[in-house]
């Protein structure tokens, strides 16, 4: 099922889209300094375990960002270029929903939110 939505409105979301990926983005370089924090402070094996795989999700999770946001603008170019070959009425038309990217995003967000949860325990217990 192929569902449309004005060039406006899939515009504001990819905005939003990347506006919530650069804080997500911040936030893991805030978490990797809490790692470190971590590291310098507790020299058990079970904590720097922890700390490497946490590293490792973290930087998974920064390439994830990295290829949405990437999705994400290529659909906006997409938006420019039906803008750009078809300038009439704009405001009216309407375009393929991007169902692909809003996937992208919201599993991104739920699994970030899952692992900003268990990080909060970890931090809980090491700091």
């Amino acid at each position: 099922m192929s569902t449309n939505e004005s060039i406006y409105k899939q515009h504001e979301e990819n905005t939003e889209w990347t506006n919530k990926l650069n804080f997500y983005k911040d936030e893991v370089t805030i978490l990797k300094g809490r790692l470190e924090e971590i590291a310098s402070k507790n020299s058990s094996n079970d904590a720097l375990a922890e700390v490497e795989r946490f590293q490792n999700q973290l930087i998974i999770q920064r390439n994830n960002i990295d290829e949405i946001l990437h999705a994400v603008k290529i659909n906006e170019a997409a938006l420019i270029e039906e803008i750009k070959s078809n300038p009439v009425a704009v405001d009216h038309r309407k375009v393929e929903y991007h169902a692909q990217e809003q996937d992208l995003v919201d599993s991104f967000e739920k699994n970030f939110n899952d692992l900003r949860e268990e990080f909060n325990v970890f931090a809980s217990k090491w700091m």
